[in-house]
C-alpha cells in the first residue's frame, strides 16, 4: 500500500482482498504488516466494538518488539500519543469530551467569516499570473492559514507551527519538523494561559477536563492532523470533480454534491483507524492476531458491493469517511462548511477555471493511508488581485472608519530586513 500502483489504483487492493474475506494482510511501509478491513458490515463491527478493539498503539506488538524501526514513514501516523485518537475508556472519554465541548463552540457564521479573508488573500497571490496549482497556492495553504486562526496563534508561533506542519506532512525532515511544531504549540499553551483569547486553544485550557499541558498539545496536533490533510484533500478533490469533464459546473454539479461523490468515492482519509485486537480474532475468514494493527479501508468499506444503492445515491449517512463509534470525526460539520466556502469563494473569483491536463493524468500522492492528489494546476483569464483591499473596505465601512487605501489592494510584499511566513503576512494585511 506504499508503492505508486497503489496511489494510481487503490480499489485494485481493495477488491483483491474482498474476494477472499472482508478484510485480509497488507504491508502498509517496508516491513509493516497490518490487516485491512475492506467490507463496510465488518468495518462497523469493528469500529463500534470497544471491548475486543483497543485504539492504544502501545500494544502495537512488533513494534514493541523493536520489528518496526524508530524512522518508519509510518510512525508519525500510528505511533501513541495520549489524545482522544490512541486512548480508550475513561482517558479516551475525558479527552474526547474536551475536543468536542471546544468544537462545538465554533458555529457555521464564525467559520465563513475566518475562512473567507484567507481565500481571498490567497487567491490575490496567484490570480493575476492567470494560471495556479489549485493544491499547492491553495487547497493546501488555507487550512493551514484557518487553523492558525482558529487557534489563535500569534504571528511568530503562527509562520513556525505552518512551515513544521507542511515539512511533516510532507515528510521533509519530519523529525526536526516535528520538534518545531511541538515547541511552538507549548509557547501557545504558556501564551493562553496568560492570557486566554476567543479560540480553540483557549477553550480547550477552560474546560472542566483540565487538560496537562502535554495533554493540551497533543489534543492541538491531532486536531491538525485529522484536519489540514483531509481538508485540503476534500477541497482540491472537489475541485477536480468540479472542473472535470465529468462532473463539471456544465452538468450543474453542486459544490455540495461535489463533496459527497469525494466522500464516497475519493475519501481523502482512505485507510486509518488503526486498531489493537486484544486477542486472536476472526474476522469472517482473516485471522487478525492480538496486538496487530487492524487498519480501517474507509474507501474500501465505501466500495462495497453492498453499498452500491446507497453510493448511487450519495446516501450521506451510509458512507464511512467521518468514521463511526466512539472514535468518530468530532469536526464533520465545520469539515464540510470550510470546503464550501474555500470552493464557492475561488469559483466566484475565477468562473473561467480550466483543467490544464486531463483527469486521468493527474497523479496521486504515494502512501497507505490518504487519498491525496499532487498538484491541481489550472488557467484562467488574469484578474487584478483586489479581494483583500475590497474585504478591508467592507470592513471599514461597517465599522465606521475611513475606507483603506487602495494600495493595500497589491499582494503584500516581503520586508527586506525580515524574512516572513505567510501567516505573519496575512496578519499584517489584516492587522489582526
Amino acid at each position: 500500500m506504499h508503492d505508486a500502483a497503489f496511489a494510481t489504483d487503490p480499489h485494485q487492493v481493495y477488491d483483491r482482498l474482498r474476494e477472499h474475506a472482508p478484510a485480509g494482510p497488507v504491508e502498509l511501509a517496508p516491513g509493516v504488516d497490518a490487516t485491512l478491513v475492506v467490507e463496510h458490515e465488518m468495518a462497523l463491527r469493528v469500529l463500534q466494538n470497544t471491548e475486543l478493539f483497543a485504539r492504544d498503539a502501545r500494544r502495537w506488538k512488533a513494534l514493541n518488539e523493536g520489528r518496526i524501526g524508530m524512522d518508519s514513514p509510518v510512525l508519525p501516523m500510528m505511533a501513541y500519543r495520549p489524545s482522544c485518537l490512541f486512548t480508550d475508556g475513561a482517558v479516551h472519554l475525558r479527552l474526547r469530551k474536551a475536543v468536542v465541548d471546544s468544537l462545538a463552540r465554533l458555529n457555521t457564521t464564525r467559520i465563513r467569516r475566518d475562512v473567507e479573508p484567507i481565500a481571498d488573500y490567497l487567491i490575490d497571490q496567484f490570480s493575476e499570473r492567470g494560471r495556479a496549482d489549485l493544491l499547492g497556492d491553495y487547497a493546501k495553504l488555507l487550512p493551514l492559514l484557518l487553523f492558525n486562526k482558529l487557534f489563535g496563534c500569534p504571528a511568530d508561533i503562527g509562520d513556525t507551527v505552518t512551515t513544521a506542519v507542511s515539512a511533516i506532512f510532507d515528510g521533509k525532515d519530519a523529525l526536526r519538523a516535528n520538534e518545531e511544531l511541538t515547541a511552538s504549540l507549548m509557547e501557545l499553551i504558556a501564551l493562553k494561559r496568560r492570557s486566554p483569547g476567543d479560540d480553540v486553544t483557549s477553550w480547550l485550557i477552560q474546560h472542566p477536563a483540565g487538560l496537562t499541558d502535554e495533554e493540551l498539545k497533543d489534543q492541538l496536533v491531532l486536531l491538525m492532523g485529522a484536519g489540514i490533510e483531509p481538508e485540503r484533500s476534500l477541497i482540491s478533490s472537489s475541485l477536480m470533480l468540479l472542473l472535470s469533464g465529468a462532473g463539471g459546473r456544465q452538468s450543474g454539479m453542486l459544490i455540495e454534491e461535489a463533496l459527497d461523490h469525494v466522500l464516497w468515492n475519493q475519501t481523502p482519509i482512505a485507510n486509518y483507524a488503526t486498531h489493537y485486537p486484544v486477542q486472536d480474532v476472526d474476522l469472517g475468514g482473516h485471522v487478525a492476531e492480538a496486538n496487530t494493527p487492524v487498519v480501517i479501508s474507509f474507501a474500501g468499506a465505501n466500495a462495497d458491493p453492498a453499498l452500491d444503492e446507497a453510493r448511487r445515491a450519495h446516501s450521506k449517512g451510509a458512507h464511512l469517511a467521518w468514521g463511526a463509534g466512539p472514535h468518530a470525526c468530532p469536526a464533520k460539520d465545520p469539515a464540510q462548511v470550510i470546503a464550501t466556502t474555500a470552493i464557492e469563494r475561488l469559483l466566484n473569483a475565477l468562473p473561467d477555471l480550466t483543467l490544464t491536463v486531463a483527469e486521468k493524468d493527474l497523479q496521486w500522492r504515494p502512501g497507505p493511508f490518504h487519498r491525496a492528489l499532487v498538484a491541481l494546476p489550472v488557467t484562467f483569464t488574469p484578474t487584478p488581485a483586489t479581494r483583500t483591499a475590497a474585504a478591508l473596505r467592507d470592513r471599514a465601512a461597517a465599522a465606521g472608519a475611513q475606507p483603506m487605501p487602495a494600495a493595500v489592494s497589491e499582494p503584500v510584499r516581503q520586508e527586506p530586513a525580515r524574512r516572513k511566513g505567510f501567516w505573519s503576512s496575512f496578519l499584517d494585511v489584516f492587522r489582526v
